[in-house]
């Protein structure tokens, strides 16, 4: 990528028609920013120091300041974190946001946030060999799996594993892996890094603050008083000034880089190359092909002829993870405009697909509430591909993975489903306190579907398949949902009975006996009398379903606890979302009464049965 002249931006300014897209390249200590006007065109490169900010926020703040009046639609950065969910705190600075809530703040239609590797192993297949410095090795394999992993702030790790019409990036944390001396000297440094930290990560040594402890440990080990240096002046010392402990550190430093990459190089099979990015390695030029690196890295015994066989690169082009975040932001909004429906969108884009990708998009139009309903393995399976080209499909489609695809064409059938926690503020309109209320709850419903212990409410049905009487316990917000679950159970002709005084809790369990079953249900979990009251059914021999917080005291109690763990500030108002839930899990088991009833006893069944009924809760 290059940045743009004036003329190549006046050229250029149409090239999106919906203006240009912001990238992000943001790590613990600098943040780095770019507007793509066009693919491959950059302008307004700037970099940042993060210490100078206080979040995320302030920092997007400073560097659109440049722009005032400049029209945002869409953004994607790069961040030095593991990405799970909407809700972010980073691991090595003390920032954390909503992906939504920033969104939102600055108006932004599309705004994705991927790990910094993942971007950096997307850029792998753009770049030439004027942007990579080749150390050791052969060529690299066709279609083979490639290692990318790089030390700067941390150690990141990431990889491409290939599939019949491209690759899919793989998210890792590698670098947290423990560290593993090779000889001596290493493991003193292990040892003294042990004075500080109880878990020695590979990152801990393998990275910029690692390689300032390095510098410490040796001068320990040799006998040497000295002041902490940052690994910018421990390179500069050990390539410029030629200090003999700054070279001990660099030399020791490469070597353990090579350990570490050649374990990734056999973990991930990757005889497509290993490539070096991130800060450090870079600054040090030719050297680092003298450096013990790769003697390191081709040292794996039994296995030195594979490793031997296997290309290691220096990714030397600037700013390589716009590339990597670019294509990410624009494989996800291909062929997003234009259609009303996801169907629509599939029929349109059949033309650009690959012969596999196509017998996925058939599939899918052929026979939708299949594709909703089976798992990967099934689907790919049924169209006749591996379940990486599904991946790709849905990638192609401008989606995450399968579940986020499966969730915009379950509401693209009927409708649009919001999926995203908003937090409610005090300046909200009426119309955005609505909106987010119902996303907020949507939004609940779809994580509780994902982590719904399935064996656990199986075990629970089977309690009540079997039970000679069932009585409902709870108080307050939670009695509305007893109240329904005693409506539905006694429908299959089970002598059902509901208790929402405290005072009558531990004198109906005293009259319970071997069979019974309770089913306890609490927000909270740690109401005395009722915790009273599930003791005395347990000591009467009945068994007992709590519909709880998983760490709760009565969910320690119950025979059988169906988890609700969804957190809500209920000093400011009542427990909407958590009610909810309670009432999908009484559907829940309701259903699997009904279709034991009729004979599917498989747990397979169970768990689509289980599933289809969260679905329906949002009428899809």
């Amino acid at each position: 990528m290059t940045d743009a002249t004036d003329s190549e931006i006046k050229a250029s300014r149409s090239a999106y028609a919906d203006g240009p897209r912001l990238l992000a390249d943001i790590g613990a200590t600098h943040a780095r920013f770019a507007l793509e006007v066009a693919p491959s065109v950059l302008r307004a490169v700037r970099v940042l120091k993060c210490d100078e900010f206080d979040g995320i926020v302030s920092l997007l703040r400073a560097y659109l300041g440049d722009h005032g009046g400049l029209r945002l639609n869409h953004a994607a950065f790069a961040l030095a974190n593991p990405i799970s969910g909407d809700y972010i705190r980073m691991t090595n600075r003390a920032w954390e946001f909503s992906t939504d809530a920033v969104r939102r703040e600055f108006g932004l239609s599309t705004l994705l946030i991927v790990n910094d590797f993942t971007a950096l192993a997307m850029s792998l297949p753009a770049l030439g060999p004027d942007d990579l410095m080749q150390v050791g090795g052969g060529s690299a394999q066709p279609n083979a799996v490639v290692g990318v992993l790089g030390p700067g702030t941390g150690l990141g790790v990431s990889g491409l594993i290939p599939t019949a019409d491209g690759f899919v990036t793989l998210g890792s944390e590698g670098g947290h892996t423990n560290f593993g001396p090779c000889d001596e000297r290493e493991y003193a440094i292990l040892q003294y890094a042990w004075k500080r930290y109880n878990h020695v990560s590979t990152e801990r040594i393998v990275s910029g603050p690692g390689m300032e402890l390095v510098y410490l440990a040796l001068a320990e080990r040799n006998g040497v008083q000295v002041k902490p240096r940052t690994a910018q002046e421990i390179v500069e010392g050990g390539l410029q000034a030629k200090d003999p402990l700054c070279l001990e550190v660099l030399e020791c430093f490469c070597g353990m880089l090579g350990s570490a990459a050649a374990n990734l190089a056999v973990t991930l099979g990757a005889v497509g190359g290993i490539y070096i990015g991130a800060g450090i390695v870079p600054r040090m030029g030719e050297w680092f092909r003298s450096s013990p690196f790769r003697e390191r890295f081709e040292a794996k015994g039994r296995f030195h002829d594979y490793v031997a066989q296997i290309p290691t690169f220096v990714i030397t082009t600037p700013n390589p993870a716009f590339i990597g975040v670019a294509a990410i932001l624009s494989e996800h909004l291909r062929g997003r405009t234009g259609s009303n429906t996801l169907m629509e969108r599939v029929r349109q884009i059949q033309s650009e697909l690959s012969p596999a990708e196509l017998r996925v998009a058939t599939l899918v139009l052929e026979h939708p509430r299949k594709v909703l309903n089976e798992p990967i393995a099934e689907i790919a399976r049924l169209a006749d591909v591996s379940q990486p080209t599904v991946i790709r499909f849905c990638r192609s489609l401008g989606f995450s993975g399968l579940a986020d695809f499966k969730l915009k064409f379950a509401s693209s059938l009927t409708g649009t489903i919001p999926v995203r926690h908003s937090q409610v503020r005090v300046s909200d309109s009426t119309h955005d306190l609505s909106a987010k209320v119902i996303d907020n709850t949507v939004s609940a419903i779809l994580k509780f579907r994902d982590q719904l212990d399935v064996n656990a409410i199986d075990r629970a049905i089977g309690l009540l398949r079997r039970a000679k009487r069932i009585e409902f316990y709870a108080m307050g917000n939670s009695r509305v949902v007893a109240l329904d679950g005693q409506h539905k159970f006694f429908r299959f002709r089970i002598p059902t009975s509901s208790y929402g005084d405290s005072h009558l809790f531990k004198l109906a369990a005293e009259l319970l006996h071997e069979g019974d079953v309770v089913i306890a249900i609490s927000t909270s979990g740690q109401l005395p009398d009722l915790l009273n009251a599930v003791d005395a059914a347990r000591a009467a021999g009945a068994d007992v379903i709590a519909i709880t917080s998983s760490k709760s005291p009565l969910a320690k109690k119950a025979t059988v606890c169906l988890a609700v763990d969804h957190a809500e500030d209920s000093t400011t108002f009542l427990s909407m979302i958590s009610r909810i839930l309670q009432l999908l899990l009484i559907d829940i088991m309701a259903v699997g009464i009904s279709v034991d009833s009729q004979g599917g006893d498989a747990l397979g069944e169970r768990e689509t049965e289980a599933r289809r009924m969260l679905i329906s809760h949002l009428d899809i």
